[in-house]
């Protein structure tokens, strides 16, 4: 087993998934928050727990550096539900090199990547910047951790950050942003016997529907990201098998690009969505509401992070993602975000979600050298 397999089998065997979904033993990031500040300070990095919910602390640990300003390391402690796994979801089962369970590449693999990297920061001499390396609750539901990091950090001189997602080790400087909302149809109600003196919601619905899926934003494409996207993702609707049903309800997630605001595109949505059928559609305002993140690759710590990148001969253009992150709140924040760490998204959330470790290892050495590169002099 690599250095990493030992510390990520650990938090991969601490459940840590969000409470969105419910409570009960095994919920919420308390147990892995204290286990990672145990590992962190047993190698001589100072850490601690900062309550951002009840029972709810984000981890915050410094390694000091020669300038006063720090890079900071960001990650998320916690994992979305186990339902439906096909592998034993708090193993840490080893097979062929890969780590499998819940969390593993999404983000315990980033987050212990990052530990290792601020261990070894810390047992040398002082890295030219210092390291504040946060591990962070409600990354999967409503971002208050990160949201409460910048509250702490308030005027700290962060030169820069490394948030942990994974991204197959490339560099990502941009990603899309997003709003949710809920759509309603509103019919009228009636016994199916008699369908000709209702108006069947769920027949409305399908208009809109049908609409979403054939008018595409009209942004121009991000060069990094592509095309900004719509689409329906939950649909309800119906009474009983006897019964025209007067409501129908979708919720409809719209990408959004650099440079949209997404409550602007909420209310165009809005107010284009509402006329197919007018006085028969409601929008509710958003529930979900995140903006998109585009880092100019020439910024301090997104280039440092190429050029470790480059020295290891790794792939090191900078590329976009299609989901959301930490980064963009830190981004909005005044701190230039890039978005990087070992496994593939495409194992995020997955029946059977895995990381490689020797890739973790590879992900440790390359934000230590990222960390090292950095000049200490003032600028």
């Amino acid at each position: 087993m690599t250095r990493s397999g030992e510390l990520l089998k650990a938090m991969v065997g601490i459940a840590s998934v969000n409470p969105r979904a419910g409570s009960g033993p095994g919920f919420g990031e308390a147990a892995v928050a204290g286990y990672v500040r145990g590992w962190l300070e047993a190698r001589g990095v100072k850490a601690e727990l900062r309550e951002v919910l009840p029972g709810r602390p984000n981890v915050v640990a410094t390694v000091p550096g020669r300038d006063p300003r720090m890079v900071l390391l960001e990650s998320h402690l916690d994992t979305v539900e186990t339902t439906g796994m096909t592998v034993d979801p708090f193993a840490g089962t080893v097979r062929d090199g890969r780590l499998y369970g819940r969390g593993a590449c999404d983000a315990k693999g980033p987050l212990a990547a990052f530990m290792l990297a601020a261990a070894e920061l810390a047992a040398g001499d002082p890295p030219p910047f210092g390291v504040v390396l946060a591990g962070v609750v409600d990354e999967e539901h409503a971002y208050r951790g990160v949201l409460g990091l910048i509250s702490d950090l308030g005027d700290a001189p962060i030169a820069g950050a490394v948030v942990g997602e994974p991204t197959g080790l490339v560099p990502a400087t941009a990603h899309k942003g997003c709003v949710r909302y809920t759509v309603r149809a509103l019919g009228t109600a009636g016994h199916s016997s008699r369908p000709d003196e209702a108006v069947n919601a769920v027949a409305l619905m399908t208009r809109v529907i049908d609409h979403i899926g054939a008018a595409a934003p009209d942004v121009p494409p991000h060069p990094l990201l592509g095309t900004a996207t719509r689409c329906v993702t939950r649909i309800r609707g119906g009474e009983g098998p006897n019964t025209v049903p007067g409501r129908c309800e979708i919720d409809v997630d719209r990408r959004t690009l650099p440079g949209e605001d997404p409550l602007d595109v909420w209310r165009r949505d809005r107010a284009e969505l509402a006329a197919l059928i007018p006085g028969r559609v409601e929008v509710d305002e958003p529930f979900t509401v995140d903006y998109a993140l585009d880092t100019p690759a020439t910024s301090p710590v997104p280039a440092a992070l190429v050029r470790a990148l480059e020295a290891a001969g790794r792939p090191a253009t900078v590329q976009g993602m299609p989901f959301g992150t930490d980064a963009s709140k830190l981004a909005r924040a005044g701190i230039p975000s890039v978005v990087f760490g070992p496994g593939s998204i495409g194992d995020a959330h997955s029946a059977d979600e895995s990381v490689a470790l020797a890739d973790v290892d590879l992900a440790a050495r390359l934000v230590a050298d990222t960390v090292r590169s950095l000049g200490g002099g003032r600028s």
